[in-house]
């Protein structure tokens, strides 16, 4: 998360020459321009390790001699998924492009707009006796990563391979994270951001981490099972008034701007929970929503389509909170009145069955009552209870929209968190559905990759990854 990095100083330096950094990230914003710092070790007044420039990769590696850079000509623009970035490092070669090596998601990278390659036998930057962080820069507290990370590896005085810390699954030819990698750390070796929020080291070395600022949040996004979050490159009408924050897991509108915020995931079938925690909300003047909206239009930028509940030509169903007109409304028709407002403070659940065209609202846990009977999720073709999702609405977001001077909501897609705060129920499912203030209805899996592919999900290792 923003402002958020983890850091230590080292007492001794390592092997300069070699070394091997790995470690799962997932970008949650986009950095047109500037920089993106993800890790880094301090050398004089230089930053050295890698960031993000502009959506592409840079690394840079050497204090003066060499000056070893490098800068990929691939950009990386996927918010939603993780990358697996694997360095190796080895100046000892005698052939400049074994010297270092760059692996993603366990494919060598060898398209750079810039290469610069270590001399040989030369001392990099990397591993002296100083600062070493995560998360920001290590010269100025600046330059924040804001996104997850899981599984970080560091060997000192080894060089490894991508196949040392992952695989291709011979079914789906995903690369998958190896948990437990067979490698030799080293004196400054750690492996850290491995089981929940942690940063102890959980190599032998005992080359612990500390909080350098912000809040380390663990979540069960990760590596195995992707979950959605709200989707900052689909929003319409982008403005400075409207702001996605804590993994793109939060969206907030200041200054009576209006603005949408769907899932990064979209679905044609399957049966699905989400949940929302209206933070903050005007009792008047605010329009909020939350529901289901068909995906050609939220995936548009036309700025019709601000209250996706609001206008006749959108496809979509949820609730609608606003003055004198809240309810349950598809398009611009308000479907039912019955069904009760919603305000600040409030959580909502919704359970989305794309099969029957099926949506079952909760508020704070009592579901609400369509036709004078409470929602049923399990009811099946029956939709007991249902909201019935129009029939243009063939491939979803699930989401929400807001307009106030200040409104803020908070989606839950499994990661256990509002925001920094863990649910307090804690509704946590053996079978890897995701952790969710109130019980999923049977039948129903989060809004995750593993929620999506139930053949695999139900084969996952979940390891936690941390919010830095």
């Amino acid at each position: 998360m923003a402002s958020t990095y983890i850091q230590r100083t080292f007492s001794g330096a390592g092997n300069r020459k070699t070394w091997t950094m790995s470690m799962w990230m997932k970008r949650t914003v986009n950095v047109p321009s500037g920089t993106d710092r993800v890790w880094g070790w301090k050398s004089g007044g230089g930053n050295y390790g890698f960031q993000f420039d502009n959506d592409q990769l840079r690394f840079y590696l050497v204090a003066g001699g060499s000056s070893a850079e490098f800068l990929t000509n691939r950009h990386f623009r996927d918010i939603n998924g993780w990358y697996h970035l694997v360095a190796k490092c080895d100046t000892t070669q005698s052939t400049a492009s074994d010297r270092f090596k760059l692996y993603i998601n366990g494919v060598l990278e060898t398209s750079f707009s810039t290469a610069t390659y270590p001399n040989q036998n030369e001392d990099t930057a990397i591993n002296q006796a100083e600062i070493c962080r995560l998360g920001c820069n290590v010269v100025a507290t600046n330059s924040f990563f804001e996104g997850l990370l899981s599984h970080v590896h560091f060997t000192d005085g080894y060089a490894y391979d991508a196949s040392t810390f992952g695989s291709t699954d011979a079914t789906t030819g995903e690369w998958k994270i190896n948990t437990n990698p067979s490698i030799t750390m080293g004196t400054n070796g750690f492996t850290i951001l491995k089981d929940g929020n942690t940063i102890t080291d959980q190599s032998s070395n005992s080359n612990d981490f500390t909080l350098g600022a912000g809040t380390l949040t663990p979540t069960v996004d990760n590596p195995s099972n992707c979950f959605a979050t709200l989707n900052p490159l689909t929003r319409i009408n982008a403005s400075s008034s409207k702001s996605f924050n804590n993994a793109n897991t939060t969206f907030e509108v200041t200054n009576n701007n209006w603005g949408e915020a769907m899932s990064t995931l979209a679905v044609s079938s399957g049966k699905y929970y989400v949940e929302f925690n209206i933070e903050k909300l005007e009792s008047s003047n605010g329009y909020a929503q939350v529901g289901v909206m068909d995906y050609p239009l939220w995936g548009s930028t036309n700025n019709t389509y601000q209250y996706f509940l609001s206008n006749a030509a959108s496809a979509g169903l949820g609730l609608d909170h606003r003055t004198g007109q809240s309810g349950v409304r598809s398009a611009a028709s308000v479907v039912s009145s019955n069904v009760g407002d919603f305000s600040n403070g409030d959580k909502i659940g919704l359970a989305v069955d794309m099969d029957n065209k099926a949506m079952y609202v909760h508020l704070n846990g009592t579901y609400y009552q369509v036709g004078g009977v409470t929602g049923v999720p399990t009811s099946g073709a029956s939709k007991t209870g249902a909201l019935t999702i129009p029939a243009a609405c063939t491939l979803v977001g699930i989401g929400c929209a807001c307009y106030s001077t200040d409104a803020r909501i908070a989606a839950n897609y499994g990661n256990g968190y509002f925001r920094t705060t863990a649910v307090s129920s804690a509704q946590n499912p053996d079978d890897g559905k995701g952790i969710f203030e109130y019980d999923v209805p049977a039948g129903y899996t989060a809004l995750s990759t593993g929620g999506l592919n139930p053949v695999s999900y139900t084969h996952l290792t979940l390891p936690t990854s941390d919010l830095v």
